[in-house]
Parts: C-alpha cells; structure tokens; sequence
C-alpha cells in the first residue's frame, strides 16, 4: 500500500467516485454514463505525488476514470452517436477549463456476452484533481443537458441503449 493512502483515504475516495459516478449519469445521460472530472488549479494539485525519497518502482502520473459500457445489441452506432454530442463536448469544456487533462474513447469487441464493448476513459492530474468535482462539474452538466430533472430523464433513456458493466480508478505510471 502507498505511504499516506490508508484504508480511511481509500474509503473516501469510493465516496467520492460513488458520488462522482452518480451525478455523471445525469450529467452525460444522452451521451452516457461517464465522469466528467475536475481538477484543483493549484500547482499543489498539478504536481503529482511522488517524493524523491520514494523506493517505488515507478513514478505516479494521471489518474483515470474508466467506464466499461456494454451496448445492446445493434445500438452500437447510436451510442457512439450520443457520445459525439454529451461526452465530447461536456469533456471538451473540461478540458477547455483545465478540469480534466484527457479523455479517450476505446472500442472494442466483446471477449463474451456478458463484458463491454466501449470504454469511457477520462484523466485527472492526479487524486486531488477529485476534491470538489460536484462544484465544478455541475455548470458544465446544467449548460450542456439542462436542468436535473432534465438530466434525469435523459439518464432513463440511456438505460435502452447501454448498460454499464463498472467502473475504476486507475493511476499511470512510469516505470523507473
């Protein structure tokens, strides 16, 4: 385990992401189901977390959010359809604002009935990039859909054309 990354943070952190993961379904519910991150502005929050007293084997980077959707079948197109709409232009402000650092969309076949087909990745400068997500992500979700009951209605029809398989917080990291 990580020096400073207890069982409490890590606790936290599922909150957090629960919640992140949550309001990211209302949020890109046209779209789909994803998070749209934010980031502190601080250099602190741009710095990653790494000491140089650190023995580990690699250096930290970014930090993922990653999104496993599963399309039912034949609606393939129209999801990516509504991702080119939501998700691009929803992370495209991110972005724009330096909540987020990076997004990608991976596609791919599915190994068996019951995994994914698409995955939804969007990265953080790094784990502190997730304190105050709700504030920051919350305008670009009320410009981009509206309303959120708005939000909630489009996240019913999402439920027809995809399920979410799961989602994880990853760190990149470069070996020494």
């Amino acid at each position: 385990m990580r020096p400073g990354y207890n069982q409490q943070t890590r606790k936290k952190t599922k909150m957090k992401l629960t919640k992140i993961f949550n309001v990211a379904i209302i949020i890109a519910a046209v779209a789909g189901s994803v998070s749209v991150c934010s980031a502190q502005n601080s250099a602190s929050a741009a710095a990653t977390t790494t000491t140089t007293q650190s023995t580990a084997p690699y250096t930290e980077g970014g930090v993922w959010q990653i999104t496993m959707v599963k399309t039912k079948t034949g609606m393939g197109d129209d999801y990516l359809k509504a991702l080119a709409s939501i998700f691009k232009s929803t992370n495209d402000e991110a972005k724009k604002q330096g909540i987020i650092k990076d997004y990608k969309i991976l596609i791919g076949d599915a190994a068996t009935q019951q995994d994914y087909d698409i995955l939804l990745m969007v990265e953080y400068p790094n784990m502190a990039a997730l304190d105050g997500l709700r504030d920051k992500t919350d305008p670009i979700g009320a410009k981009m859909v509206g309303s959120e009951d708005q939000q909630r209605q489009l996240a019913v029809k999402r439920l027809e054309i995809r399920e979410i398989m799961g989602d994880k917080t990853m760190r990149e990291i470069t070996l020494k």
